[in-house]
């Protein structure tokens, strides 16, 4: 009977589809952008761009919630494509990119909110301080990549954040505090 028994389930694991294991994606960071707008005096959006970073994605399909991902900011790279304000942005005044030259975010949770889209939560850390920041994302696609002919994906990221919650309260209240993160990129499947 045991041996029936073990025989059957056996035949069972045999038979049952493998489920899928969490990947590992490589950015295209010629297909991507890292980037951070505010409010200036309510007269307008000042937008900058991070240039230099890296990522660790993976992802479950099956199951997003086993996806993760991981990020590095050469703070030092910021762009607001006006060479005054990056160097006052730089400063201690802000980002203060000589002590703590990089910013990073590791998510904690990914959760499924629709067809699409997910909430990824994770511990953000600019200038030494570490806070809690959730991202909404849009997957924008997931499929062979038409041209690298690998599995690839797409996404969008937001989020917003207070940069007082990281020490930067200088010019409050005229320029903005909620500081919009966007990310945006293309993603293929490691080798």
């Amino acid at each position: 009977m045991i041996r029936t028994a073990a025989a059957a389930l056996a035949t069972v694991l045999v038979a049952a589809p493998a489920l899928a294991e969490p990947v590992a994606y490589a950015f295209d960071k010629s297909h991507a952008n890292l980037s951070f707008s505010y409010n200036h005096l309510g007269y307008s959006t000042t937008d900058g761009r991070f240039g230099d970073w890296t990522g660790d994605l993976v992802i479950d399909l099956d199951a997003p919630e086993n996806s993760k991902i991981a990020m590095k900011v050469d703070v030092a790279t910021l762009d607001t494509f006006w060479e005054e304000r990056d160097n006052h942005l730089k400063s201690a005044d802000f980002f203060g990119v000589e002590t703590h030259p990089q910013a990073s975010f590791s998510s904690t949770e990914v959760r499924k909110t629709g067809d699409n889209t997910l909430e990824v939560s994770g511990d953000m850390t600019i200038k030494g301080v570490t806070k809690p920041v959730t991202f909404d994302v849009t997957v924008n696609t997931v499929g062979e990549h038409p041209m690298a002919k690998v599995p690839a994906v797409g996404l969008d990221a937001t989020a917003v954040v207070k940069r007082s919650d990281y020490g930067m309260t200088m010019f409050l209240p005229y320029v903005g505090d909620e500081i919009t993160i966007s990310f945006s990129a293309e993603a293929l499947q490691a080798k």
